[in-house]
C-alpha cells in the first residue's frame, strides 16, 4: 500500500511537479476507495493521511509534506475547509500551520532535535491539499529519528513517509498513532558509525543481562586453561551464535522460543555435566560452544528482534551487536578467569572444590530454568 500513495518527491523540475500531482491524485482516490470499504472509517474524511519525503543530499536534509485541507482546517479552525484553497488565505496561514505542526514532525540526530526550516507553502487544488516544503538547519547526521503524528484529533490519520537519498528511495515507513519513533541509518561513512554506536553498546548490554547466557560461559571456564584455550572457547561461541543469530534476524529460519529457550537450558545442564564427569584429556569445551552457540545465537534474535534491525543497514547492525555480545563475553572471561586463576594459584583443592560447587549450581541453575520453560513458561 506504502508504494502506491507514498512517491511525491521534491523536485523544482515544473513538469515533474505535475506528475507528482497527478500521483497525489491517484493515491488519494484509492485511499478514499479503501476508507469506503472498511466499516467505520467513513466517519472521518476521505483521505486521513499524510505524506512526507525527506531527501538527503550533499546539502542536508530537504523534505516535502502534503497535507489535506481538511486536516489542516480542523486545526486551524478555518471554515469552510475550502478557504484554505485560496492562495491568499493559505499564505497567510502557512506561519501558524507551520508552527502548529513543528512539534508534531520531530527530527533527530541522537539526542538532539533538529531544526525545520519551512521555506515554502503551495495549493495542490486538485488534490485538495496543502504541500509545504522544507529544510533541515543542521548538517547531515549520520542517523535521522522520525516520530509523527500529524493530526492527533483524528485517531485514523496515517502519515506516509518516504526516504530518498539523493534520487535512490531507500526506505518508506507508515506512522499512525501507537507508531513508534522509527531510526533511519544512511548508507554512508557516517550512517555506518551510527549503527555501530546503536548496536555494540546493545549487544554487550545483551551479554551482561542474560544471566542464561553468563552461565553458560561460567560453565565453560570452570575447568580453567590457558588463555589461549579459553580465547578459542569464547570465539567458537560467537561464531556459533553469529550463525544463527543472522539467519534468524533475516527471516531464513527461526525456531520457536518454546523450543528455542528450553534448548538453552539444557546446554547449561551439558556444559556442568561435563565438567564433572570427563577425563583430564578429553577436552569438549569448544566444541560445545560452537554446537550450543547455535542454539543461543536464536535466543539472541528473539531480543535483536523486539529491538529492531534497520532494513537499510541490516549488514552494519548484526556485525555490530555482534561485536558488542563479544565484548560482553570476553569481558566476562576476563574477570571470571581471572578470578579463578587466582584462586588456584593460591589452592589447588580450593580450586578442585569450586570448580565441583560452581558446576553442580550450573546444572541445578539449567534444571530448574528447563523445567520452569517446559511446564510454566508463563512464569519464566
Amino acid at each position: 500500500m506504502s508504494l502506491a500513495v507514498g512517491r511525491i518527491r521534491y523536485n523544482a523540475d515544473r513538469m515533474r511537479a505535475v506528475e507528482r500531482v497527478r500521483e497525489l491524485m491517484a493515491a488519494v482516490g484509492l485511499a478514499a476507495a479503501l476508507v469506503m470499504a472498511v466499516p467505520g472509517m467513513a466517519s472521518a474524511h476521505s483521505a486521513p493521511f499524510s505524506y512526507l519525503d525527506l531527501v538527503f543530499d550533499d546539502q542536508g536534509v530537504t523534505g516535502t509534506l502534503v497535507i489535506h485541507v481538511l486536516d489542516a482546517a480542523h486545526d486551524l479552525n478555518i471554515t469552510p475547509p475550502e478557504r484554505l484553497m485560496e492562495s491568499d488565505v493559505a499564505e497567510r496561514s502557512r506561519a501558524e500551520l507551520a508552527g502548529l505542526l513543528a512539534p508534531r514532525l520531530v527530527l533527530r540526530s541522537q539526542d538532539r532535535r533538529l531544526t525545520i526550516d519551512w521555506t515554502s507553502l503551495e495549493v495542490l487544488r486538485d488534490a485538495q491539499a496543502l504541500r509545504l516544503l522544507f529544510r533541515v538547519q543542521e548538517a547531515v547526521p549520520g542517523a535521522l529519528v522520525i516520530d509523527t503524528n500529524l493530526f492527533p484529533y483524528d485517531p485514523l490519520h496515517q502519515t506516509f513517509v518516504n526516504i530518498y537519498e539523493r534520487d535512490q528511495l531507500r526506505q518508506q515507513v507508515i506512522f499512525n498513532t501507537g507508531s513508534d519513533e522509527r531510526t533511519y541509518y544512511r548508507g554512508t561513512t557516517q550512517g555506518a558509525l551510527a549503527v555501530m554506536r546503536t548496536f555494540i553498546p546493545s549487544g554487550v548490554h545483551h551479554i551482561l543481562i542474560g544471566p542464561d547466557h553468563i552461565l553458560f560461559l561460567v560453565g565453560l571456564l570452570l575447568l580453567g586453561g590457558s588463555w589461549g584455550a579459553l580465547v578459542r572457547i569464547v570465539t567458537a561461541f560467537t561464531i556459533g551464535h553469529s550463525v544463527t543469530l543472522s539467519l534468524a534476524a533475516l527471516n531464513v529460519y527461526s525456531p520457536p522460543a518454546t523450543i528455542i529457550e528450553p534448548a538453552i537450558a539444557l546446554s547449561i545442564v551439558f556444559v556442568g555435566a561435563d565438567n564433572l564427569v570427563r577425563g583430564d584429556g578429553r577436552d569438549l569445551r569448544a566444541w560445545a560452544a560452537l554446537v550450543f552457540g547455535l542454539v543461543h545465537g536464536f535466543g539472541f534474535a528473539f531480543v535483536l528482534r523486539e529491538f529492531g534491525l534497520p532494513s537499510e543497514a541490516l549488514g552494519w547492525s548484526l556485525f555490530s551487536f555482534n561485536l558488542g555480545v563479544e565484548i560482553g563475553q570476553l569481558a566476562i572471561v576476563i574477570v571470571v578467569a581471572s578470578l579463578l586463576a587466582a584462586v588456584r594459584r593460591r589452592s589447588t583443592v580450593l580450586g578442585s572444590r569450586i570448580t565441583f560447587a560452581g558446576s553442580v549450581i550450573v546444572i541445578a541453575a539449567g534444571a530448574y530454568w528447563f523445567v520452569q520453560r517446559v511446564f510454566f513458561p508463563a512464569a519464566a
